[in-house]
């Protein structure tokens, strides 16, 4: 608890930030003004929650410190998918809605609390602190195959690997619109989009990112089973190019954009649109994982069906365009 009794007017971001330093413990102002801004500043019992707000004379003020959270992350009994594993590397099927990493918003449940609990202290440290064991990564709503090093030569090994595009990866999406014939790649550079940065976007300031591209099935007037091939590993590389070239994901909340009803040609097309809008994150799917193992240099490969939801929207798909048909 600190007293304003006889502070001159000031910010109250810049106050606290001066009279709660001590020898042991300094917060920035921008520290401060964070907490301040997440409510945990009170004034005289009631929450303040501007950083500009004029310091009162005679007011009581109380800035809450959230408890420090753990560097390492802890053990969490999750299920896990495995389709192979040996002493060097596992390999797996993640699932839709599982974070792969601890990060703000996400510090448990996610997919490395589980491979901890799965192998044990031996996998601490291996490629990082909060990110042991990891060598790629698939974003929340994307469920697929993924490699896991379970030591520090298979880890480098991995990465060497990737960085030298020297796996075959392929995904399976769902995108709106048919316009797309046949097959190709789309060669454009990915960077953080100036304008959001929870966004990427095509830039020339990007990282080269190369998609290989071919169509599976079509169906009109909705959307297309599509397969990419990643030569590069871009952050959102499928999502980007696809909304790049007029066929965003379906369900995917940044670049999925959905066709309008009123571009949809009859009422029954319509209400499947409606039907199709629910699918809640991005149809994408990592289906194909092949490899040469980074140890023992067997060869390897995993293919894994698409996931009871994305099949749903399949066969809903598929059915909506056939009852239309008839």
């Amino acid at each position: 608890m600190l007293a304003a009794d006889d502070s001159p007017a000031d910010r109250i971001d810049r106050f606290l930030t001066v009279h709660l330093a001590t020898p042991s413990r300094t917060l920035s102002r921008s520290r401060v003004k964070a907490l301040i801004l997440a409510g945990q500043l009170s004034e005289d019992g009631r929450t303040l929650t501007d950083p500009s707000a004029s310091v009162k004379p005679g007011s009581k003020y109380l800035l809450t410190l959230p408890r420090p959270i753990n560097a390492l992350p802890r053990a969490e009994n999750i299920a896990l998918d495995i389709l192979f594993e040996d002493k060097h590397l596992l390999v797996l099927n993640k699932p839709a809605g599982l974070v792969v990493h601890p990060a703000p918003g996400s510090l448990t449940g996610t997919l490395v609390n589980a491979l901890i609990a799965h192998c044990g202290p031996s996998l601490t440290g291996i490629g990082g602190v909060m990110r042991p064991g990891i060598v790629h990564r698939l974003d929340k709503g994307t469920s697929g195959t993924m490699i896991v090093a379970k030591t520090d030569v298979a880890h480098c090994r991995l990465v060497a690997m990737f960085a030298a595009h020297d796996l075959d990866r392929r995904y399976q999406a769902l995108v709106w619109g048919t316009s797309i014939k046949g097959g190709g790649i789309i060669d454009q550079p990915i960077g953080r989009a100036s304008y959001d940065r929870k966004r990427q976007a095509i830039t020339t300031k990007g990282r080269n990112a190369r998609t290989f591209w071919q169509i599976l099935r079509q169906f009109p007037p909705f959307g297309s089973h599509v397969e990419c091939r990643l030569e590069t590993g871009r952050t959102h590389q499928i999502r980007v190019h696809l909304a790049h070239v007029g066929h965003g994901v379906i369900g995917d909340p940044l670049y999925g954009r959905a066709p309008r009803a009123a571009q949809m040609p009859d009422n029954f097309a319509r209400n499947g649109l409606s039907q199709m809008r629910k699918f809640d994150r991005q149809a994408l799917h990592a289906a194909y994982l092949g490899f040469s193992h980074p140890v023992t240099g067997e060869a390897l490969s995993f293919e894994t069906p698409l996931p009871a939801d994305m099949a749903s929207l399949l066969a809903l798909i598929e059915s909506t365009v056939s009852a239309r048909a008839r």
